[in-house]
């Protein structure tokens, strides 16, 4: 999941697999401290260096890393260019956005608030932001802070996608959503929702009387030395903060201006790895939250019905092979970032990319330097096999509620699985009916009946459990890229009009066709025809509309059900 920009088509536009030589073993180097096992920090350096450098290029933006253990860093390393046209290597003492990580400074600003009495979490936000629409439904700073309140994600609107460049204040951004119908009673789902920590950040606000960037110097940075870190601005302005950049294919760009007053408390600061173990230390010695506080941070959210949600208070929370994780990501124009925390291992890692489409999946690359440094690496493809007609038992449509299904189908010698309005994407079996994901850092397991027939699933993934059972819908039948030649490609490029704000443009890249939504990043297309092609990064597909003269006149986007028509514009 990307938490902070919001997709027209809805989900993380992060790319690939690994493609790196398996990280060596690192199990006989493992020793006990107490009830934790840890590797011995020159064998971890060593895994790290293994694992990291081939992945990212010398040429290309990178990565800041950092791990830490009991407070200390013992990996501290950048890969990459901060500036790209400058050639200047990346500095593990630089500065970067770090998108939604911010979340979880909001979020302690607000508790620390609560601990000084200003504020109760169970606080109706109109008590502070009187006039504020909720629709005759109770929605408390609670909600907003565990993403439970059904309010629209505003990052996810066409009309801020059309101006996020924009500088906007406080009561002009809300104004973009606040009269949005909520797409859920409060409590009752969980949604990631920007909006409820913009709202969060207008609430700091009216309790302070300070702005939200003051507010959080005063509670948090000062106090921490984080003399490297603050709210963000539209460039780099830090002294260290690097420029931000996309990857298109084999081309990189430098990423589309972003006004920071759109992220504000939901997204705005920019930090070092250094600075994030300073906070991460602060919250260990009890220098920011009291441990009551800090309890109900890491404690997902029950809703209504009892499930838990695996969300805190601007965290996630899962675990890894009986290893409690606190983590959290976050994608903004040109960075990712990613930070781990195992509290009983006393384990940190910070990851912090300056593209915001990384040559890898920056969640799995941190589970995966976790793995390491625990002494339990992730498994690795082609450790267990299994025939096509092996593999052809797990084959189906598995139901995960009313709408969601999740599509298990074999292409080739390999097992793919594809979520309702999801990238399908590869998995590999672990044992006899266990698979881990090629590029992600979720498990599913199967089970089987008293026959022996496989009749559900249970997939493991950020925190939260969910069982599936099969069914006997039919299997949707794989979809295979065809080859055109460049002169039906190039009848297709154009810029076609799906809103007044919103367009799809669409170009051609060498021998592939690139589709680009307004606001968002470059996609690649596959053709099954001269008119029909299909996304691989989500369940949608592009048809087109030729005219008299052979160019496209207009495309339908199918996608959730629904078919979007749009004209050609240009």
């Amino acid at each position: 999941m990307r938490w902070f920009a919001g997709f027209w088509f809805a989900v993380s536009l992060m790319a690939g697999t690994l493609g790196t030589a398996p990280a060596p073993a690192l199990a006989e180097s493992a020793t006990a401290v107490g009830n934790r096992v840890a590797v011995d920090d020159a064998t971890l350096v060593r895994g790290l260096d293994a694992l990291l450098q081939p992945i990212f290029a010398a040429d290309k933006p990178g990565v800041a890393v950092l791990v830490a253990r009991d407070g200390k860093a013992v990996y501290r390393r950048g890969f990459g260019l901060a500036d790209v046209e400058h050639k200047i290597p990346i500095a593990p003492e630089m500065v970067f956005r770090i998108g939604s990580v911010t979340k979880q400074f909001t979020a302690t600003v607000i508790l620390r608030l609560a601990e000084q009495g200003k504020l109760s979490l169970q606080d109706d936000v109109t008590r502070y932001l009187p006039g504020y629409p909720t629709q005759g439904k109770p929605i408390t700073i609670e909600n907003l802070l565990t993403h439970t309140s059904g309010i629209v994600n505003y990052t996810g609107l066409p009309d801020w996608q059309a101006h996020m460049n924009r500088d906007f204040s406080v009561a002009q951004l809300l104004d973009l959503f606040k009269d949005k119908p909520l797409n859920f009673e409060p409590g009752s789902q969980w949604a990631y929702s920007n909006s409820g920590y913009f709202l969060l950040g207008a609430i700091i606000e009216k309790v302070t009387g300070r702005t939200y960037a003051q507010a959080l110097e005063t509670e948090i940075l000062a106090p921490l030395g984080m003399k490297h870190s603050g709210y963000g601005k539209s460039v780099p302005s830090f002294p260290g903060e690097v420029w931000g950049y996309e990857r298109h294919g084999d081309t990189i760009a430098g990423a589309d201006s972003l006004s920071m007053t759109s992220p504000y408390a939901a997204g705005a600061i920019v930090s070092s790895v250094d600075d994030m173990l300073r906070w991460d230390n602060g919250l260990n010695a009890g220098r920011v939250l009291k441990a009551a506080s800090l309890d109900k941070m890491f404690t997902p959210y029950t809703l209504k019905d009892g499930k838990s949600t695996g969300y805190g208070y601007g965290w996630a929370i899962s675990e890894y092979e009986g290893h409690r994780i606190q983590e959290h990501n976050g994608g903004i124009n040109g960075f990712f970032s990613h930070v781990t925390r195992l509290p009983d291992d006393h384990l940190y890692v910070a990851l912090l990319f300056n593209t915001g489409t990384p040559v890898v999946d920056g969640d799995f690359l941190a589970l995966k330097v976790a793995g390491l440094a625990v002494g339990k690496p992730l498994p690795e493809p082609g450790a267990f096999t299994m025939t096509p007609e092996q593999l052809d038992r797990f084959v189906g449509v598995y139901q995960v509620d009313s709408v969601t299904t999740r599509d298990i189908v074999r292409d080739g010698g390999a097992l793919f699985a594809h979520r309702t309005g999801g990238a399908q994407l590869e998995i590999f079996p672990t044992s006899d009916s266990t698979f881990a994901y090629v590029s992600r850092a979720s498990r599913i397991v199967f089970g089987h009946d008293a026959s022996g027939h496989v009749d559900r699933m249970t997939v493991t993934q950020s925190g939260v459990t969910l069982t599936a059972p099969r069914t006997n819908k039919p299997v949707p039948v794989v979809r295979h890229a065809i080859r055109l030649d460049p002169a039906q490609l190039e009848a297709c490029v154009g810029v076609y009009e799906l809103a007044p704000t919103f367009n799809l443009a669409v170009m051609l890249e060498g021998s592939s066709l690139m589709l680009q939504a307004t606001g968002q990043s470059k996609v690649e297309m596959f053709p099954e025809s001269a008119t029909m092609f299909f996304l691989k990064v989500v369940d949608a597909q592009i048809e087109f509309q030729p005219g008299a003269d052979g160019r496209m006149t207009s495309l339908i986007l199918h996608q959730g059900g629904q078919d979007q028509p749009g004209k050609r514009v240009q």
